[in-house]
């Protein structure tokens, strides 16, 4: 017990000196003087004829203000530094290598966390690894789940159709197993009364294949499988929401535990998404679409992974854009207060989401102002009902047979022959219409063609009596035969004829 005591005293005081060294070591780095290096300083000032050598350019301004001590820092002095590093072991005797570099060592981690302020609270990396694993598991769930009611369908195929849930279909197969046994099995921890009762009735008249008693033990350990992923999913869920509210509970509160975790994962760290701008924020996801439109010369993205959170879900798709910008602002005040202040309280979050909610509501109320008649008044809008509309299967398509006509009564065989008589009639009456305006235009047709002979015949005699002229004018020669005279005999002759008669 003595030497424990006497131990864990000597451990305590080294942890004290540790503690001075490293405050004295950040104050060097910030470029301040303690009181052990300002006793020395003194007694340098008394003895030294030369400038004092400094690796720190800011160090040595703050010396030579308060000590009244010329100092030079250039490049020969930082390489004069490097090989007092180098050769330490020899400058200081009684010290082993081994020793100085596990010294070396422990003051970098000890000066590291210090200036960092480590805290295990603070940690973000567990959030980084959590949301990955919780995308993994969600993924992995899917597959196994599809691939359980895909296998356990050839042997009972109806059960998928009546229990949609996943988690419960699971659970009923690892109960009960075979098809045959939905029989005497006791379902109502499961599943409602009407559900049980429908799956046994299924089971008795299903249409699946047998299968062996090793393929049903090889679908139970899947069950078995599934089932126990989804319980660790639930408690994968409930760390993730605790280490969200203990590191980022502003984030949380204005987005989610779900898309803050991502947006931190997707940054690298919550320190890594503080300097991100808020229009980085709003995008943070859609990287490629962004890059794409750029390209492109189109529209970019309005948002990328902040679309998932509550607030621009529950907005129109007219407002989504205006939401986002400015959820995405308060969401980066919100994500700097959680990474560099002292404060763990989430009111500044839920502040910023009540400002949020009423600018959201006077956004959907002036839509709702513009729709009304007066402007100023509110329109009343109903309320929406949703009414789900049950389609039943209509089982007269699956038959090949020819379906019989049903007998009918005499008085619907007398209406329909009264209908048909009535469609034949309107029937006649249309095609009697149809021959009198085609009669009307064939009559139309020879007028037309009457009045264009007498004007072909008009044309004609015109022409007839320009020849006659022409032939009178000019002199007939002797040698050549008159061609006018021939043309013209027929008509004479008729003359000729005429006066005789009348001679007579």
């Amino acid at each position: 017990m003595k030497r424990n005591s006497k131990k864990l005293i000597v451990y305590g005081k080294n942890l004290k000196l540790q503690r001075k060294q490293i405050k004295s070591f950040t104050a060097l780095m910030e470029g301040k003087i303690n009181k052990q290096l300002k006793k020395v300083l003194k007694k340098i000032v008394k003895e030294a004829h030369e400038p004092l050598a400094v690796a720190d350019a800011k160090l040595g301004g703050v010396i030579k203000e308060k000590l009244n001590l010329s100092c030079i820092h250039s490049p020969v002095v930082n390489e004069l530094m490097r090989g007092i590093r180098s050769q330490m072991d020899g400058l200081i005797p009684g010290v082993e290598p081994r020793e100085m570099t596990a010294m070396c060592l422990g003051l970098a981690h000890s000066l590291s966390r210090y200036r960092l302020k480590f805290s295990a609270d603070k940690v973000d990396t567990m959030i980084v690894q959590a949301i990955s694993l919780l995308d993994d598991l969600d993924k992995e769930l899917n597959n196994y789940i599809m691939r359980c009611r895909e296998w356990y369908g050839w042997h009972f195929p109806e059960l998928g159709k009546i229990i949609s849930d996943n988690l419960t279909y699971c659970k009923c197969l690892q109960k009960v197993g075979d098809r045959k046994n939905y029989a005497s099995a006791q379902l109502s921890e499961l599943l409602p009364e009407e559900v049980e009762a429908e799956v046994k009735a299924a089971a008795e008249i299903s249409m699946g294949t047998e299968v062996s008693e090793e393929d049903i033990c090889n679908i139970l350990h899947l069950c078995t499988q599934v089932i126990e992923i989804s319980e660790y999913r639930t408690q994968l869920y409930e760390y993730l929401q605790n280490r969200m509210m203990a590191i980022a509970p502003n984030v949380t509160v204005m987005v989610g535990e779900l898309v803050g975790a991502r947006l931190i994962a997707h940054a690298g760290s919550l320190l890594n998404l503080a300097k991100h701008a808020a229009s980085t924020v709003q995008i943070l996801g859609a990287e490629k679409a962004l890059f794409r439109a750029l390209k492109s010369r189109r529209d970019t993205p309005k948002y990328g992974l902040i679309y998932h959170a509550s607030l621009v879900g529950q907005t129109s798709p007219k407002h989504k854009g205006k939401i986002s910008r400015m959820l995405a602002a308060k969401t980066v005040l919100a994500i700097r207060y959680d990474a560099f202040g002292e404060d763990s309280s989430s009111a500044m979050g839920v502040e910023n989401r009540a400002k949020l909610e009423a600018r959201l509501r006077a956004l959907e109320d002036r839509g709702i102002r513009k729709i009304s008649g007066t402007g100023k008044a509110l329109a009343k809008a109903e309320k929406y009902e949703h009414k789900s509309e049950v389609k039943t299967y209509d089982p007269s398509g699956d038959s090949t047979l020819p379906t019989c006509s049903k007998k009918r009564k005499i008085e619907q065989v007398d209406k329909e022959d009264e209908a048909i008589e009535k469609k034949a009639k309107r029937a006649k009456v249309k095609i009697k219409v149809e021959e009198e305006v085609v009669e009307d235009v064939e009559d139309t047709e020879e007028e037309v063609v009457q009045v264009v002979e007498e004007q072909e015949t008009s044309v004609k005699k015109k022409k007839k009596k320009d020849k006659k002229k022409h032939v009178k004018e000019e002199p007939l020669s002797e040698e050549e035969p008159c061609t006018s005279t021939a043309v013209a005999s027929p008509e004479k002759k008729k003359k000729k004829k005429k006066k005789k008669v009348n001679e007579d």
